[in-house]
């Protein structure tokens, strides 16, 4: 491996490039990650230094998100909601209510385990 420095005023410093791309992480990626930092800290620094850390962090996101929405699907045919047009509040507070059951259920299988 050949590496090639630039002069920095008295200073040599080396030509790095990252070898991943820099990709935004969701929510429920950044969950992913908080939790491998303090409670899997062996798996994250596997992660980091295999740099594949990113990778699974957005796969993550990408599997919980398509998982609520699977979910909040067979939750609407199992309890529909009320018509929104004449129970605007009871139909946003129901909604709330699935969304939360939903990431409980996904957050505990993905992101906390």
């Amino acid at each position: 491996m050949e590496v090639t420095y630039t002069r920095q005023g008295d200073y040599l410093l080396p030509d790095l490039m990252l070898t991943e791309k820099h990709q935004p992480i969701g929510k429920y990626g950044m969950l992913r990650k908080a939790f491998l930092m303090t409670e899997r800290k062996g798996q994250y620094a596997h992660l980091m230094l295999s740099g594949k850390l990113n990778e699974h962090l957005m796969e993550i996101d990408r599997t919980v998100r398509t998982q609520l929405g699977q979910t909040m699907k067979e939750q609407l045919l199992l309890h529909p909601a009320p018509d929104k047009a004449t129970d605007p509040m009871g139909w946003t507070g129901h909604m709330n209510n699935l969304k939360q059951q939903a990431e409980e259920l996904t957050l505990a299988e993905l992101i906390y385990n």
